[in-house]
């Protein structure tokens, strides 16, 4: 049976962008399951399925309706005990809650602001004009404002990285030899600035990106399955 995904959208359907959503459709290839992707611009999430979440992903396979990404990596592992892991377990479970804390509190706020005047200029008018009003009230400022700080905040931004680029010296990924759900966690977010921006938030030669490359690959190139912008 085809699995369902509720994937973020700008103007161009073909090129789903959500930090969140990357990491559902790296789980759900690294599962080997059969899935379709439902593009869904902004102002259609409160719609999908009946208005089950206010944010996507959302999946539906099946009878079941699953919302939020790390509850769907779960629902996944339990559903699909005989496909190749997503946590490696309890304890896989419980670094994977670390690492969505760390990506949340230190790599998604700067990479957000960043990014926010191209992910702008890449969505729909009517979803253009959500965001604007959204981001603005959320930060207090104008997009543009925001933005403008990015390279003034870039050096801190990338000195920030150092716990994954020391990990990096002892082992290819965060999961260990071989990727897990913490990997997909840290790759959406930089997956999230790849497709919508060309702002380089990772200098060349850093092992952080040398990482996401591999991410990149991985699942028959899913990553670059969509063009950097």
């Amino acid at each position: 049976m085809t699995i369902l995904l509720y994937d973020l959208v700008g103007e161009d359907a073909s090129r789903p962008f959500s930090p969140h959503c990357w990491k559902t459709t790296m789980c759900l290839a690294h599962k080997g399951l059969d899935y379709r992707r439902v593009p869904t611009p902004f102002t259609s999430v409160p719609a999908v399925e009946g208005g089950v979440s206010k944010t996507v992903p959302v999946i539906r396979d099946g009878d079941t309706v699953v919302a939020d990404s790390f509850t769907i990596a779960l629902y996944l592992d339990e559903a699909y005990p005989d496909r190749p892991t997503l946590f490696g377990g309890k304890g896989g479970e419980a670094m994977a809650r670390f690492i969505e804390r760390w990506s949340q509190l230190t790599i998604h706020p700067y990479l957000g602001a960043a990014a926010l005047t191209d992910i702008h200029a890449r969505l729909a008018p009517p979803d253009q004009a959500y965001f604007r009003d959204s981001r603005e009230k959320r930060y207090g400022k104008s997009i543009e404002d925001v933005s403008a700080e990015r390279e003034a905040g870039l050096a801190a931004f990338r000195a920030s990285l150092e716990p994954l680029r020391s990990m990096l010296t002892y082992q290819p990924f965060i999961g260990g030899a071989t990727p897990l759900y913490p990997d997909y966690i840290v790759f959406g977010a930089f997956q999230w600035v790849r497709v919508m921006s060309p702002f380089p938030a990772l200098a060349e030669g850093d092992p952080v990106a040398a990482w996401f490359e591999q991410l990149l690959d991985l699942h028959d190139g899913l990553g670059r399955s969509v063009a950097a912008a």
